[in-house]
């Protein structure tokens, strides 16, 4: 083995930490007998080799020696083996994506191809490798061969014939999957997946397998899905929570009673061969130690992947998948509602319907004695806002039961508010006061504890004194920002003019570390109180003596909030708008609206900035320019153009056509405001990532649009 590794230059390679000399060393390491130095040595071929999917010269001259590695009966772990060949040579360059590459990634591009060529070339061995004796092997060679074997109708046939004689349960639903893989790379095929596919799913086969192959048909083919799709796949999970029973070989027809019978140990020994689980300090081992403690138990450690596989094969089907998840979350099984749970919130983040009988059965995982369910619930509800509604009293109870968790104290940085006291302040709830009462009584005060009093709004204002008095007590030094902001949030949601002397005081003796950030914290906590705050008006107007910087601008727009004096602030407002900083000229821009028909004479400027190449400076631009002109049309065009051109520009835009209104009848701005609307999917859905307040954005957009459709703003577009 290893046949001229030492001959290979690695010195003259790199990989993502450096030179690639210790590449033999990783990869004699995976040959080795010791589990922790195996591990240790595939933890380095992902972290360095592979980092983050990227393919380097070294990266290339691995193949031939992981393919050794592969096939060599003595070597233990060797699935992880195939499983990193397939990820190196599983990359597929399409033709916009090389449309797309520029000069610095050729290099890049030119080898994602190299080893593709490399690992499809060979992937002829994961033929034989499918019926290995490391179950582990055989777990992951079907995906291998759907991904990466030029011949899928080959794979396919294999796929089909290895299923009624494969006696591990999780390798007969690698097989299912790999047929759906199949079926996605190769549409061509498809038809003919879902056609067996459809056969496996309606046959006395193990539920486990019925509901992969119902999975892989959502995926691969939809439309084949059952209508009945809901109450069959819930009783194949309540299936899946009895007792096994015998069942016959699974496939496309059943077992020839002369054939010689599957040998039992496999199945008894699958476990064992997929490697000894040892406790090492790489990535992969704390990815599998975390693996491990939460299949602990669990009888369909895969059922959960299975169901994430269909939902999202389900895709915008909302009435389907929340049939679903409500059916799991009545489930008596606390792993399956577990699940039910984190999909309930994916489902919800992604895609707009009526969620009220999910939400609340959500609310009612809150009481369950299991601490991983009831934070999972909590989690998820804190995202909703508004959506979480049904679950109040669910969260209420919780809050009064569970004081130790009002607060979460971390290793490093700022305490925060628990997940049970942001849900329930979302709401606008006035039972989490004594949860914020609480945190406000702590020697640190939680972070987000101001985001929280500006959601209660009025009803938090009992708070206003203890803020106040926090604020006073803040020490004007390098930790004044991280100190004093939380509070000042908090004084600004609430409007609290009385605390101006306690804002003055953090205004004037702001630090040099941060003291921007402060600065600006206290100026729109000034702002926010308006006439109560005009003991500030001296401090704001010689802060407005050096018009064309950020702290100008902010000043003159607390100021023209507590005093009204457009003559004092529309200078520095305009000198603001020629800044360099497209941040600066956006903030002008904003105050420059605040002012209406009293900055009317900066119209021209604003119109000049419709064509700016910056997007939410253009945006801003033709709001303020309705604003002080009063003239919309051209405002319309400019702002359905952003709509247009980026999502992140919608709540913006649809909060100025809703004060506009009414929206007239087969105008544009209409049909953009209906077709929003009538979209199922949430207009800042992502694949692969989130915010944490991407819902409460999607519902205030439309909400505005339907403001603006019904007609009860201020003004006209007409």
């Amino acid at each position: 083995m290893f046949s001229g590794i030492d001959e290979v230059d690695w010195a003259s390679m790199e990989h993502a930490y450096g030179p690639a000399d210790d590449v033999p060393e990783l990869l004699r390491g995976l040959a080795s007998d010791d589990p922790a130095e195996r591990e240790a040595a595939l933890d380095g071929m992902y972290g360095a080799v592979h980092h983050q999917g990227d393919v380097y010269a070294c990266t290339l001259a691995c193949i031939p020696f992981l393919f050794e590695l592969a096939v060599d009966p003595g070597v233990q772990d060797r699935g992880g083996v195939v499983e990193l060949l397939t990820s190196i040579g599983g990359f597929d360059l399409d033709e916009d994506d090389e449309a797309e590459i520029d000069e610095d990634e050729i290099e890049g591009a030119a080898n994602y191809a190299m080893a593709a060529a490399a690992v499809t070339a060979g992937a002829g061995v994961f033929f034989e490798l499918i019926a290995d004796e490391d179950p582990g092997v055989r777990l992951a060679a079907p995906l291998a061969l759907a991904t990466l074997h030029r011949h899928p109708v080959r794979v396919l046939a294999l796929l089909r014939e290895r299923l009624p004689v494969e006696p591990d349960e999780e390798v007969r639903l690698a097989l299912v999957e790999a047929a759906g893989r199949v079926a996605l790379r190769h549409r061509p095929l498809a038809g003919r997946v879902a056609e067996w596919l459809g056969r496996l799913a309606s046959r006395a086969h193990s539920p486990g397998l019925r509901l992969a192959a119902l999975a892989q048909l959502a995926r691969c083919s939809p439309d084949g899905l059952p209508g009945d799709v809901v109450p069959v796949v819930s009783g194949l999970l309540r299936e899946m929570r009895s007792p096994p029973e015998e069942s016959a070989p699974e496939g496309d027809e059943p077992a020839d009673p002369d054939a010689e019978p599957v040998d039992p140990e496999p199945v008894a020994a699958a476990e064992a061969c997929r490697g000894e689980q040892v406790a090492t300090p790489t990535l992969v081992g704390q990815l599998r130690s975390l693996s491990a403690q939460e299949n602990a138990g669990r009888g369909a450690p895969w059922a959960a992947d299975l169901l994430r596989t269909l939902h999202v094969g389900l895709d915008d089907r909302v009435g389907d998948r929340t049939a679903l998840l409500a059916d799991q979350l009545r489930s008596p099984d606390r792993r399956q509602r577990i699940d039910a749970v984190r999909m309930s919130g994916g489902l919800i983040r992604a895609w707009r319907g009526p969620y009220e009988e999910l939400v609340a059965l959500v609310g009612d995982q809150l009481s369950d004695p299991e601490p991983r369910l009831a934070e999972a619930a909590s989690h998820v509800l804190e995202e909703l806002f508004g959506l979480a509604a049904p679950a109040a009293d669910a969260l209420a109870a919780r809050l009064t039961d569970r004081p130790g968790d009002w607060v979460k104290s971390w290793p490093s940085g700022p305490p925060g508010l628990g997940s049970t006291v942001r849900a329930l302040a979302r709401l606008g709830d006035a039972r989490a006061l004594p949860a914020l009462a609480a945190a406000l009584e702590l020697p640190q005060v939680a972070h987000d504890v101001g985001f929280a009093v500006g959601h209660l709004g009025a009803a938090a204002q009992p708070l206003a004194g203890a803020l106040r008095g926090r604020l006073a007590e803040v020490e004007l030094d390098e930790g004044a920002y991280d100190r004093a902001s939380p509070l000042l949030a908090g004084l600004t949601g609430l409007r609290a003019g009385e605390a101006t002397p306690e804002v003055l005081r953090v205004l004037r003796g702001a630090p040099d570390y941060r003291g921007e950030w402060l600065r600006t914290a206290a100026l729109r906590a000034l702002g926010s109180f308006g006439p109560a705050a005009r003991e500030a008006v001296p401090e704001l107007r010689a802060l407005i003596r050096r018009p064309g910087t950020a702290s100008a601008t902010e000043a003159a727009e607390a100021l023209w909030a507590i005093s009204g004096d457009a003559d004092a602030v529309l200078p520095v407002l305009i000198e603001g708008l020629q800044s360099h900083h497209v941040h600066d000229r956006r903030a002008a821009a904003v105050a420059l609206g605040a002012l209406g028909t009293r900055a009317a004479v900066v119209a021209p400027r604003l119109r000049g900035l419709l064509a700016h190449e910056e997007l939410w400076l253009r945006v801003d631009a033709a709001i303020a320019l309705w604003e002080v002109s009063g003239r919309s049309q051209e405002t319309v065009e400019a702002l359905l153009a952003g709509w247009d051109r980026s999502r992140h520009v919608r709540v913006r835009v649809a909060e100025c056509v809703a004060r506009m209104g009414p929206v007239p009848e087969g105008s544009a701005a209409a049909h953009v405001l209906r077709s929003e609307l009538a979209s199922v999917r949430r207009h800042n859905a992502m694949d692969g990532g989130y915010g944490s307040h991407d819902i409460h954005e999607d519902e205030k957009l439309l909400a505005l649009c339907r403001q603006a459709l019904r007609g009860t703003g201020k003004g006209t577009t007409a």
